[in-house]
Protein backbone atom coordinates (compact mmCIF):
# COMPACT_ATOMS: atom_id res chain seq x y z
CA UNK A 1 0.00 0.00 0.00
CA UNK A 2 1.20 3.69 -0.88
CA UNK A 3 2.25 5.96 1.53
CA UNK A 4 1.19 8.65 -0.97
CA UNK A 5 -0.89 7.93 -3.78
CA UNK A 6 -1.92 10.94 -6.80
CA UNK A 7 -3.85 9.84 -10.01
CA UNK A 8 -4.65 11.36 -12.65
CA UNK A 9 -4.12 14.60 -12.21
CA UNK A 10 -5.09 17.52 -14.82
CA UNK A 11 -4.64 21.28 -14.29
CA UNK A 12 -5.74 23.37 -17.33
CA UNK A 13 -5.19 27.74 -16.97
CA UNK A 14 -7.92 28.66 -20.12
CA UNK A 15 -6.78 26.28 -22.99
CA UNK A 16 -2.94 25.55 -21.40
CA UNK A 17 -2.81 22.33 -19.87
CA UNK A 18 -0.14 22.84 -17.13
CA UNK A 19 -0.33 19.03 -16.08
CA UNK A 20 -1.81 15.69 -18.01
CA UNK A 21 -2.79 12.74 -16.32
CA UNK A 22 0.28 12.39 -13.90
CA UNK A 23 0.27 9.76 -11.94
CA UNK A 24 2.78 8.76 -8.98
CA UNK A 25 3.16 6.65 -5.96
CA UNK A 26 5.75 6.55 -3.43
CA UNK A 27 5.92 4.38 -0.13
CA UNK A 28 6.42 5.15 3.22
CA UNK A 29 10.73 6.34 3.45
CA UNK A 30 11.29 6.83 -0.14
CA UNK A 31 12.53 9.61 -2.00
CA UNK A 32 10.93 11.16 -4.92
CA UNK A 33 12.47 14.15 -6.90
CA UNK A 34 10.70 15.97 -9.58
CA UNK A 35 13.12 16.90 -12.43
CA UNK A 36 12.22 19.00 -15.38
CA UNK A 37 12.51 22.24 -17.80
CA UNK A 38 10.90 26.33 -16.64
CA UNK A 39 7.34 25.86 -16.99
CA UNK A 40 7.32 22.33 -17.52
CA UNK A 41 4.17 22.05 -14.54
CA UNK A 42 6.73 20.66 -11.72
CA UNK A 43 5.28 23.85 -9.15
CA UNK A 44 1.60 23.57 -10.55
CA UNK A 45 1.81 19.52 -9.95
CA UNK A 46 2.72 20.34 -5.89
CA UNK A 47 0.20 23.43 -5.79
CA UNK A 48 -2.21 20.97 -6.91
CA UNK A 49 -2.18 18.19 -4.96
Amino acid sequence: MAYLDINHVVRKFGGLVAVNDITVGLEQGEIFGLIGPNGSGKTTLFNTT
